[in-house]
């Protein structure tokens, strides 16, 4: 059974970037058995309805501005697969979860940073989803275990966001010191994770250190997409940390597998 995944996307130069972390990615791809497609739940599709996208043909959208040229040359042109989009509405009408169907909007930095590393080819198809920060941590967590079914499936769940990713707390000298708020906020994260332990990741808000600071109200929905990737390993209930390093002191760079 393929396992989940709560990946970091970092900030948008992380695409042009060669470092620690790219270096990761890169390996990442080429160790992980290839899945026949992919679910992504990306930070930067943000929406009050849980989207499913229908897309035969997936443009990248360059949802950031300021940034060097090249970012703007990178294309990932990714296509999707309306069986497994069918799948997924199936499994959310089982469970009675509501969702509603998107066939135009390509994907965001925040899906095709990730996918491009790890599968430079763009060779899988991609199934892209919609995140909503308004839902508890709980109801997140039901809709990523409706989906546990389709890792028997050899399709592959992705969250991706950043445990620690407050940008207005950002050190952009970068002298490669870790701020010690965000490093207490990801070992509490890493011992509860761990521990699978639910009740106390479903109130992170309240009994994490510098949760406030780490998530942000203005930036959760960069942290809870790690419950959909959480919830589709459900019935194996195993975290493992595969990497964690920072850039700009606080930005948290890690990369969780569930089961």
């Amino acid at each position: 059974m393929i396992p989940s995944y709560f990946i970091a996307h970092g900030a948008p130069l992380l695409a042009i970037e060669e470092n620690e972390y790219t270096k990761f990615l890169n390996q990442l791809g080429q160790h992980v058995p290839k899945p026949r497609a992919i679910v992504l739940f990306s930070a930067h599709w943000v929406s009050s309805v849980q989207y499913v996208s229908e897309v035969d043909q997936y443009s990248t959208i360059y949802d950031f501005g300021g940034f060097s040229e090249a970012l703007y040359q990178i294309e990932y042109p990714a296509i999707g697969n309306k069986h497994v989009s069918e799948e997924i509405k199936d499994l959310f009408t089982v469970e009675g979860i509501p969702y509603q169907t998107e066939s135009s909007r390509g994907l965001d930095h925040g899906a095709w940073v990730v996918l491009r590393m790890l599968y430079p080819n763009a060779d899988i198809p991609v199934i892209s989803m919609s995140v909503n920060p308004e839902l508890t941590p709980e109801e997140l967590y039901k809709i990523g275990k409706s989906l546990s079914e389709l890792r028997k499936k050899d399709v592959m769940i992705i969250a991706s966001g950043g445990s620690v990713h407050n940008l207005r707390a950002l050190d952009w000298r970068d002298n490669g010191e870790t701020t010690p708020w965000a490093l207490q906020f990801d070992e509490w994260l890493e011992k509860h994770l761990k521990a699978w332990d639910t009740q106390s990741l479903f109130q992170y808000d309240s009994l994490a250190p510098s949760a406030q600071l780490a998530v942000p109200p203005y930036g959760r929905e960069h942290f809870i997409p790690i419950f959909y990737s959480m919830g589709a390993a459900d019935d194996e209930q195993k975290a493992t940390l595969l990497h964690r390093s920072y850039r700009y002191g606080s930005l948290s760079d890690s990369i969780w597998q569930f089961g």
